[in-house]
């Protein structure tokens, strides 16, 4: 169970991975021993998955951000794990989901620029002989980048 300082040291971290134990006792007060076990303890429980950079993409040359909806024309096992072993090898392919409703996963990509998106959507994800069909968007404008979970 996640108490009140948990909760807190949490969403610190979520603000600022970088925090050392004195910087986070001071904001929980605590001594930095305990803010540093209270971290140590939640990265053990699986609490805190890893710690990692954001990176600009635009600064990166990635101009095209999309979400991809990927329609399968079959669903058994071994259609799954081909396409989840290609979604896997793909690095323009960030993050992927499998939906209720009408798409059966949903994969946010980043490319360099629309012909590299049109080249992976025709060359790598139709041709797979799971997929029937795919619709994307392009996004526009991201009004909110990724933020903390709400602790």
């Amino acid at each position: 169970m996640l108490d009140d300082i948990d909760t807190r040291l949490l969403d610190a971290l979520q603000k600022d991975a970088h925090l050392t134990a004195q910087e986070l006792s001071e904001r929980l007060n605590l001594s930095a021993s305990q803010a540093g076990r209270r971290r140590q303890r939640l990265e053990a429980e699986g609490y805190i998955k890893g710690y990692v950079a954001r990176l600009d993409p635009l600064r990166l040359g990635l101009n095209v951000q999309g979400f991809v909806q990927v329609h399968l024309i079959t669903h058994g096992p071994e259609n799954s794990r081909s396409f989840a072993r290609l979604i896997a090898a793909r690095p323009e392919i960030v993050s992927v989901w499998t939906m209720t409703g009408n798409a059966d996963y949903l994969l946010r990509v980043y490319c360099a620029d629309l012909p590299s998106l049109n080249r992976l959507i025709h060359e790598v994800l139709l041709p797979h002989p799971a997929v029937s069909r795919v619709n994307s968007q392009i996004v526009m404008d991201q009004l909110k980048s990724d933020g903390p979970l709400p602790t």
